[in-house]
């Protein structure tokens, strides 16, 4: 598989664009908690109905943006898998173009059909998921970390069995 992941280098860019794109995603999924706190908070508690609207519309701005954010990162993550998938076939199809007589007979007609339908499909599905899952579950594990810590260090820190005495500045623990 990372012999394949090594073909990747035409689509540097845009899987540099989609990385952004879902970083974005989480950072708009990350920030609704927060402001539904500050809803809660400041407006609920207070009874100040002005606040509510005011950031409930910046909650579905966020939405928004986080939602056109996730479309684009599956579009251009797809068109890059779709791209990949072109260019392993071509080399299967030359690879196997390049087959002498006695290697034909090895080989069947239906596992090389096979080869360059299912096997490449499953490659670009795979793709796929690492572009869309993979990068977004670590970001959303740091992200969250970091929002927890804010919010109450001491409880996080222990929580997690760690302190991070001065990792953000700002940020005191409270006993």
């Amino acid at each position: 598989m990372i012999r394949l992941f090594r073909q990747l280098g035409p689509f540097r860019i845009p899987i540099i664009f989609v990385f952004v794109l879902v970083f974005l995603q989480c950072l708009a999924n990350l920030y609704l908690p927060t402001l539904m706190a500050d809803i809660v908070n400041n407006g609920i508690v207070k009874d100040n109905i002005t606040y509510i609207l005011q950031v409930g519309g910046i909650m579905l701005l966020v939405t928004f943006v986080g939602a056109i954010c996730a479309i684009a990162a599956s579009f251009y993550s797809a068109r890059i898998a779709i791209g990949f998938g072109r260019l392993i076939r071509g080399k299967l199809f030359t690879r196997v173009g390049s087959f002498s007589l006695h290697e034909f007979d090895r080989v069947s007609t239906a596992s090389l059909i096979t080869r360059t339908t299912n096997d490449t499909n499953q490659v670009q599905l795979v793709l796929v998921i690492i572009l869309n899952m993979m990068i977004s579950a670590p970001l959303m594990i740091i992200g969250g970390l970091i929002l927890a810590y804010g919010a109450n260090a001491y409880v996080t820190g222990y929580a997690f069995g760690f302190r991070l005495h001065g990792a953000f500045p700002g940020v005191e623990s409270k006993p």
